[in-house]
């Protein structure tokens, strides 16, 4: 991983300093993160294998795509330029909102805004980010995190949470 700079945020996510990623994740700093959840028109999600390369994770599923926000860089554009960087889709405008997750252990002390776009693919999967991809229903995700939440990120297991719970 090349030393990216992101920005260093308080509890009301307002920045208050920079610093490189591997001080940010080894001092525990709140920083910011999108995710970006893929479903195609039948309701099946769209979710990614990382890479054994990967420094966190590696190797485990998670969301669609998901990345850090850059010192200086907006939520919304971070979540078009991952999705470009991973699963090769470059939108004129961002994907939709749809929830965000406070700065927490289970999101490694991210801020974290959650997206949602519906699109069929096909992806162009970066190697160096992605070991594959695949489609799963909602159910099929859930039932798998319950049975085997070691194969999936972390973050991802608590987002997944929110997304799928009762309104």
């Amino acid at each position: 991983m090349h030393d990216e700079i992101f920005d260093i945020v308080n509890d009301r996510d307002e920045v208050v300093g920079q610093a490189p990623r591997r001080e940010v994740h080894a001092r525990g700093l709140w920083h910011r993160a999108v995710h970006v959840l893929v479903f195609n028109a039948a309701g099946r999600i769209f979710l990614q294998k990382r890479s054994l390369a990967k420094d966190t994770a590696a190797g485990c599923w998670d969301s669609s795509c998901s990345g850090h926000v850059d010192s200086g860089e907006a939520y919304d554009d971070a979540a078009r330029r991952e999705l470009g960087e991973e699963i090769g889709l470059r939108l004129a405008r961002p994907p939709a909102r749809w929830f965000r997750i406070e700065a927490r252990p289970e999101t490694s002390w991210e801020f974290v805004w959650v997206y949602r776009l519906e699109h069929e693919g096909p992806f162009v999967l970066a190697p160096s980010e992605i070991e594959r991809g695949e489609w799963f229903t909602p159910a099929e995700v859930t039932d798998q995190i319950a049975r085997a939440p070691e194969l999936f990120a972390a973050s991802f297991r608590y987002l997944w949470g929110l997304a799928t719970a009762p309104a």
